[in-house]
């Protein structure tokens, strides 16, 4: 399936700039809160970011592993986490919080991971179909 998504660059990157703007957006509203932290916050932050990295990374590195293409993207994801938690502090309503960012980051690097993965299982199962050829 990733295999099919990286042949649509285009698409991929189209989404990843909804997916930033999306991000931009909900950090502009204010919500009322029930006070303390809510675990539907941090699913959000995870599932946003996990999704910003996991249409990025393909775009970026097109099936092939390019190791400091591969560190930009993942930098700039997890510095995009914290523009939207220094652009909530200037939200009325809103604060910025670090553990928003380490959330954000283990959504990135939950799909950097599942995207390596992928390019290891398809080299390892190329080499493998080549060698019983």
């Amino acid at each position: 399936m990733i295999r099919q998504l990286e042949k649509q660059r285009g698409a991929l990157l189209f989404i990843t700039l909804i997916i930033a703007i999306f991000i931009f957006y909900m950090s502009s509203q204010t919500f009322i809160s029930g006070g303390g932290t809510s675990y539907l916050s941090y699913v959000y932050h995870f599932g946003v970011f996990f999704a910003l990295a996991f249409f990025l990374l393909p775009a970026s590195l097109q099936g092939k592993f390019d190791k400091e293409l591969f560190f930009v993207v993942i930098i700039l994801c997890i510095l995009y986490g914290i523009s939207d938690e220094l652009h909530q502090y200037f939200v009325p309503g809103r604060n910025a919080d670090v553990h928003d960012v380490f959330i954000d980051s283990a959504g990135i690097f939950a799909a950097a991971v599942m995207y390596i993965s992928s390019l290891v299982m398809r080299r390892k199962f190329s080499l493998q179909s080549k060698h019983f050829a």
